[in-house]
């Protein structure tokens, strides 16, 4: 029963151990310079951290929203934005098929859009409304 019992702490001890040293290997890889390291190439081509990334594709989604709010006859309640480095995707439904061509050249013209992927579609009026 002792035996078991030393054998299940020094199996915890090893985990641990092993544990601690994965993750200290991990924190040390960021301090190795961008030159030596293959994997700190991001680093090194002047790519932005994925949290100034995030805000950046976050500020960019909200600039498209400002822009399509300025336009009263475009409903941008059921459009959504989604930004990653510059391209933006349009997703959702508007009210009139001139407003699907109207929103995508909306977008190109807020500054930091580089592409529009529209997937806008026509919103479908229920049987019977007028």
């Amino acid at each position: 029963m002792k035996k078991i019992k030393g054998l299940g702490v020094s199996v915890g001890a090893f985990v641990v151990a092993v544990s601690a040293n994965a993750w200290a290997q991990n924190g040390a890889a960021s301090s190795v310079p961008a030159s030596a390291s293959g994997a700190s190439a991001m680093v090194a081509s002047g790519a932005a951290t994925p949290e100034t990334g995030r805000k950046a594709n976050r500020a960019l989604r909200r600039r498209v929203y400002a822009a399509i709010s300025q336009h009263r006859e475009i409903s941008a309640g059921n459009i959504s934005v989604v930004a990653r480095d510059g391209a933006v995707t349009l997703n959702g439904t508007v009210t009139d098929a001139t407003q699907i061509d109207k929103v995508a050249e909306i977008t190109k013209g807020v500054p930091g859009v580089t592409s529009v992927t529209n997937k806008l579609s026509v919103q479908r009026r229920p049987f019977g409304s007028q």
